[in-house]
């Protein structure tokens, strides 16, 4: 289930700042966990998916994706959880569905007393490449870029989870710069 980064490892004594990024889903949970170090760089320990088959109950499913997301929580001991906010299009099943697997991932950290941050897609996108409306290619170009990897995170749920998690980085690096000023 879980991808590790170059050299990486939660005891890391240069760890700052863990977060845990959901990209909510019942066939794929995409995931990933970024630190920023006290220097400031952010560094990918772990990315991957949690897939479901739709032969499961659903109910089954959404036990599957809580269990290896407590796993990680578990693994990797984050400060923050940060979640995809569930973006509602002309699929109401969809939406439904989703919906269901972000309720398992929110149960999670509520569970493991994590603090938790919502982020709309369009906040993902305009936080990592500075335009609300980047395409996969773009902002798979700066997640690479941000972690300095030979390349981007896969399949594109993973990919989503670790944009996720430095989203919330870079917003919280944001936010401490204002409160200096």
């Amino acid at each position: 289930m879980t991808a590790r980064a170059r050299g990486s490892s939660k005891d890391d004594s240069d760890r700052e700042w863990c977060v845990l990024g959901i990209d909510p889903g019942t066939a794929s949970t995409g995931y990933g966990v970024v630190v920023e170090t006290a220097s400031g760089d952010y560094e990918l320990l772990a990315c991957g998916v949690i897939r479901t088959t739709p032969e499961q109950p659903m109910h089954l499913r959404l036990r599957e994706i809580f269990f290896d997301i407590q796993n990680l929580i578990r693994e990797f001991q984050p400060n923050e959880v940060a979640v995809e906010e569930l973006f509602f299009g002309r699929n109401v099943t969809t939406a439904i569905s989703v919906g269901q697997a972000r309720g398992a991932a929110l149960l999670a950290a509520a569970l493991s007393d994590l603090p938790l941050v919502e982020y709309t897609p369009a906040t993902i996108k305009q936080a990592l490449t500075g335009y609300g409306n980047a395409d996969k290619h773009q902002m798979k170009a700066m997640v690479r870029q941000l972690l300095d990897l030979d390349e981007a995170p896969h399949p594109d749920d993973a990919a989503d989870g670790v944009a996720i998690a430095l989203c919330h980085l870079q917003t919280g690096r944001f936010n401490a710069l204002v409160a200096e000023a």
